[in-house]
């Protein structure tokens, strides 16, 4: 069997630039996850492709541009579709990092002077304020505990972007007062699916469900969407607040930066606008 030439320039590809320790541990990955036992993993430079794929609108909107760029750059992680969300910013900032190093700047409006202030901010800064969440906590309501979860990157993409349809949807649909009965079934459609869309945020945030009585443990995720649907409102309104909670523990911490008009404090936050993001220019 023939074998095929080695390129003679591949000692000149690119090398990793850092070593990320993913927040989650390697938690939370049912697949797509090749975790070396140092139990860092090595991250790429973007290529050119890689910037393509970032200013590439429908590549953005779908989440596919953004999971390409991660496993580009971040050879071991096999599915990106599959991180767990504590782990998805923390990995955009390694690659941001590894092309661009570890400066970049930040506009940022002063709040007590509207003042428009340009920071240069260290990403290391806010790698290291990343807080894992205690996801071993259980929430207690009656006869059941529930067990919470991080989401994957698939589902908290497509509940961003169901969320940003729907929610673009209702602007333009202005009830008025006026009797348009096409207007207002239209309402009460994508109101329900905004309904059905919380329904899923809470499945897919739900590792299971145990019955306390019987120490049954429910983790069909079917038999707990059935749950949801069929339960008091109160408890999706605890589980709900539980889960800003705790996504609220483990988010990007920000920043502190001096205006430089009034001279007062305030917090520089990281936003994760990609097309800004990672700009090379910033």
């Amino acid at each position: 069997m023939e074998q095929k030439p080695v390129n003679p320039l591949r000692a000149h590809f690119r090398q990793p630039a850092i070593y990320l320790k993913l927040p989650s541990g390697g938690q939370f990955w049912n697949t797509g996850l090749e975790l070396p036992e140092i139990g860092e993993i090595p991250v790429y430079p973007m290529t050119a492709r890689d910037e393509i794929l970032l200013k590439t609108p429908d590549a953005l909107l779908n989440g596919q541009g953004v999971v390409d760029v991660i496993q580009s750059c971040c050879p071991h992680v096999t599915d990106a579709w599959q991180m767990p969300s504590i782990d998805v910013d923390s990995v955009l900032i390694a690659i941001r990092i590894a092309s661009y190093g570890n400066a970049m700047s930040i506009d940022s409006k002063c709040p007590h002077c509207e003042a428009e202030n340009t920071f240069e901010v260290d990403l290391n800064g806010y790698l290291d304020s990343v807080v894992v969440p205690d996801y071993n906590q259980k929430i207690e309501h009656e006869k059941i505990r529930i067990k919470i979860k991080p989401q994957n990157y698939a589902s908290l993409n497509e509940t961003n972007k169901i969320n940003y349809e729907q929610q673009r949807v209702l602007e333009n649909i202005a009830l008025d007062g006026s009797e348009d009965i096409n207007k207002v079934a239209e309402y009460k459609k994508h109101i329900t699916r905004l309904v059905d869309l919380n329904a899923k945020l809470l499945v897919d945030n739900t590792e299971y469900i145990e019955i306390v009585s019987t120490g049954a443990i429910v983790s069909e995720p079917e038999f707990i969407e059935e749950f949801y649907f069929n339960c008091d409102a109160d408890l999706c309104k605890e589980l709900q607040d539980k889960i800003v909670e705790v996504n609220r523990e483990g988010a990007i911490k920000p920043q502190t930066g001096t205006c430089t008009e009034c001279t007062k404090q305030f917090d520089i936050t990281l936003t994760f606008d990609y097309a800004s993001f990672f700009d090379s220019s910033s």
